[in-house]
């Protein structure tokens, strides 16, 4: 099932992702696809605001990998924006980025094609002429607790 909104600016984009990660189960595999500048990385913000955290949120576009551990919460954002090839991922370590419990905001995982899990929850935005539209559509896996924390957060 597909859920989409409509956000009007960057401080509505922050603010749905701080909501998000109020309301989603830890340990999910989140995918972002957007055009450059369609505010993955301002959704990323938000989130890691939500949990808390205070610092400086940048986007790893040149470093492919930013950790965060906030109150015992291991998380990773990565930007694979730059990747030449998928088998990049390998020389990162990639596959000791999924273990249980661990949360992971992925932008351009399509440049990560055949090494990457799949979604848990996938995020896809669209520039509107004022705003953007989120479609979020869940992953293959039955996570019950996901889905109400979407409904949640739609409302």
């Amino acid at each position: 099932m597909t859920r989409t909104l409509e956000l009007a600016g960057e401080a509505a984009m922050e603010a749905f992702g701080a909501r998000l990660a109020r309301l989603l189960p830890v340990g999910l595999r989140i995918h972002l696809q957007g055009d450059l500048g369609a505010g993955k990385t301002t959704l990323v913000r938000g989130f890691l605001r939500g949990l808390g955290y205070a610092g400086r949120v940048k986007s790893p576009t040149y470093t492919l990998i930013e950790p965060y551990w906030i109150d015992g919460r291991q998380l990773y954002h990565l930007d694979l924006y730059r990747l030449a090839d998928p088998e990049e991922l390998e020389f990162l370590g990639i596959r000791d980025l999924f273990e249980p419990g661990v949360t992971s905001l992925i932008e351009w995982p399509e440049r990560g094609a055949g090494l990457l899990p799949p979604p848990d929850l996938l995020i896809r935005i669209e520039h509107l002429p004022e705003g953007r539209r989120l479609s979020l559509e869940r992953g293959p896996e039955p996570l019950p607790e996901l889905d109400a924390a979407l409904d949640a957060a739609m409302n």
